[in-house]
């Protein structure tokens, strides 16, 4: 049989029967088929369905596994291009760039496990589907017979936000980037304070898109600080300006200490600002009804700390997962990002250390050291 990519053969019927019968009462594979939640069938050499799960079944659709046995993968999730050719799928101009396809043969060929992704377009309901996997193919021998075990994951979803995000902040960052530069202009041939102020906003919001692509890709690379001298004066007033209406602290008061030292440090000023208020923000949810936030500054040791307190305690259990992605005591979603933003900014990227102390007794007190 002609084939453009893998082997075309297939076993006759009578021993596909045979190795169906084999796996089926092997206590290995039926054990993962019976317990793991994920997609994954059994596939002889020749690349065949033997077996596979309930998920497996539930995502096609079907309810006999009869309907799959024997078939391909490309066939049995319904490819476009799967029967492009007599032999089927793995054998046409397609499946050669197919992730699942290439997994499959370099692992016969190679006899180790392999992993691949696979953006595949399947006939669903009448319509074209994209659908992106997460393959892996593993070697595995039952009766001294080599069989594969193919794992996959539906990372479609995940692919999408993933293309949307890539898409949002080039479009955004390329809109702000021609903000920044008109009003640029504008203050080179018409100077005054509102095309200062426009200036400046679009300055700001080009670090904040920054910083957030930064915290959508969890890599601290993809940020470039910008080093500037900033007076402490200067940064205890945003943080009271920014404060001032901010709906957190209605009903609550924040408390800055006059005797805080004045010097000047080496920062940048976007990633301190986030910092900063994220440990703001976080005292003043966690505070009552007329409430307390206290903020005050310490230097010693060459070091200078950011401190902010108020009266209520972490729990334990809590604590120690204070700063991991996605965990919050609150139910809404998409929170659990402040106080991971924090450790990521303040230390990966600024080079200061971010901690917190916290008792019935004391309360909890967060702190952003930095080294001056």
């Amino acid at each position: 049989m002609d084939t453009f990519f893998a082997p075309a053969e297939r076993v006759d019927e009578s021993l596909l029967v045979s190795e169906i019968r084999s796996v089926s009462k092997n206590p290995v594979t039926s054990g993962l088929l019976h317990t793991i939640n994920g997609l994954l069938a059994v596939l002889n050499e020749h690349r065949q369905v033997i077996a596979l799960n309930d998920s497996f079944l539930q995502m096609l659709g079907i309810d006999d596994s009869a309907k799959a046995l024997g078939l391909r993968p490309g066939e049995v999730l319904q490819c476009i291009h799967a029967n492009d050719e007599p032999a089927g799928c793995g054998t046409t101009r397609f499946c050669s760039t197919c992730g699942a396809a290439v997994a499959m043969v370099t692992c016969l060929g190679q006899d180790t496990p392999v992993e691949r992704v696979c953006a595949l377009t399947a006939k669903r309901g009448g319509q074209e589907v994209d659908v992106f996997l997460l393959v892996r193919a593993h070697p595995i021998k039952i009766d001294e017979k080599r069989f594969l075990l193919l794992f996959l994951q539906d990372i479609t979803k995940q692919q999408h936000r993933d293309a949307l995000a890539r898409t949002f902040f080039h479009d955004v960052n390329n809109m702000l980037t021609i903000l920044a530069g008109v009003s640029e202009m504008l203050i080179l041939e018409e100077p005054s304070e509102n095309a200062e102020a426009v200036h400046q906003v679009s300055q700001r919001l080009i670090k904040e898109v920054a910083i957030q692509r930064c915290l959508a890709q969890s890599d601290s690379s993809v940020y470039l600080p910008v080093w500037l001298e900033l007076t402490t004066e200067q940064i205890v007033e945003d943080i009271l300006f920014f404060f001032k209406n901010h709906p957190v602290a209605e009903g609550k008061s924040i408390c800055v200490s006059e005797d805080y030292p004045i010097l000047s440090i080496k920062i940048d000023s976007s990633l301190l600002s986030r910092v900063l208020y994220n440990m703001v923000i976080n005292a003043l949810e966690a505070s009552d009804e007329n409430g307390e936030v206290k903020i005050w500054l310490e230097h010693q040791d060459g070091f200078l700390s950011f401190c902010v307190w108020n009266a209520q305690e972490i729990p334990q259990n809590v604590a120690k997962r204070v700063f991991q992605r996605n965990f919050s005591t609150k139910e809404e979603a998409g929170r659990g990002i402040g106080t991971y933003s924090m450790k990521l900014l303040g230390e990966k990227i600024l080079g200061g250390k971010v901690s917190f102390t916290s008792s019935k007794k004391e309360g909890t007190t967060f702190r952003f050291t930095y080294p001056i």
